[in-house]
């Protein structure tokens, strides 16, 4: 059975009044009509007048006219209320499917719904999805981000924790290319941290192999200069240090703030040495 199909077991749908009426019980809106238009009769009935039942109940004296006017409660549903075709039905399906994957924000399924056509606004999706909220079905759990699953690749496999490591072995069975580029991610930073240059043109002919272009431009970078990063994946020496003295010294220049020249900055390097 289809989420679609098993989403109204979920999320029932209000019950119809006790009195045969066909509006609903069980809806916060429903039910306050109700509640107030009863207080406004039984006081009115009591012999209050309109301005007096303003002032014992907090309404304005328009919300009392409303309520006063109105034989029914009913008389007073408009819109929505009246279970009338709206322009969300279309994509309720697509509400259920997206709530099921994690996606629980209403802001976010109102624009991804625009982008195919909806035409509504924000509040009647965010109306409809509140009852999901407090459904004691709970949703699904939201899926990793992008930046997580990135942290999670870019880890040594020894120093992952277990849950993490179940959490992308899931994420992985999913997606093959993503598989893929985990491999060639961790094999290269094997042979960075191993010194093993000489195992980087099968690298770059295994990258070649798989459908993954983004990772076909860093290979097009490495080629360009084979020689020197071969080197520098081989040797055990690197500009490191002399990195470090840049910054160094770039850290001792602005901390100046551009008051004094390059005698001045000449004589901290020298003394801080």
């Amino acid at each position: 059975m289809s989420f679609a199909e098993s989403a109204p077991e979920q999320v029932p749908a209000p019950a119809p009044a006790e009195n045969g009426s066909p509006w609903p019980t069980g809806h916060r809106f429903a039910d306050r009509t109700r509640a107030r238009h009863a207080a406004v009769h039984a006081l009115l009935a009591a012999g209050h007048s309109r301005r007096s039942v303003q002032r014992e109940l907090g309404m304005t004296y328009r919300t009392v006219q409303r309520l006063a006017d109105a034989a029914r409660p009913e008389d007073l549903f408009q819109g929505q209320w009246q279970n009338r075709q709206t322009t969300l039905d279309n994509f309720k399906p697509y509400l259920h499917e997206r709530w099921a994957q994690g996606c629980t924000n209403a802001w976010t399924l109102w624009e991804e719904i625009k982008s195919q056509g909806y035409t509504g606004g924000y509040g009647a999706v965010r109306a409809y999805l509140q009852p999901f909220r407090t459904s004691p079905t709970a949703p699904a759990a939201r899926p990793p981000s992008p930046r997580t699953v990135t942290g999670w690749i870019l880890t040594h496999p020894d120093t992952l924790p277990e849950c993490e490591r179940l959490k992308l072995k899931s994420v992985l069975a999913g997606c093959p290319e993503l598989d893929a580029l985990t491999r060639h991610v961790r094999a290269f930073g094997k042979m960075l941290t191993q010194l093993q240059g000489d195992q980087l043109p099968q690298w770059i002919k295994a990258v070649r192999a798989d459908d993954l272009p983004s990772l076909h431009t860093f290979v097009n970078g490495l080629e360009r200069d084979l020689a020197a990063v071969t080197a520098g994946l081989t040797l055990p020496w690197s500009c490191g240090v002399v990195e470090g003295h840049v910054n160094r010294i770039k850290m001792i220049k602005r901390q100046m703030y551009g008051r004094a020249g390059f005698g001045l900055l000449r004589k901290r390097v020298l003394l801080a040495s």
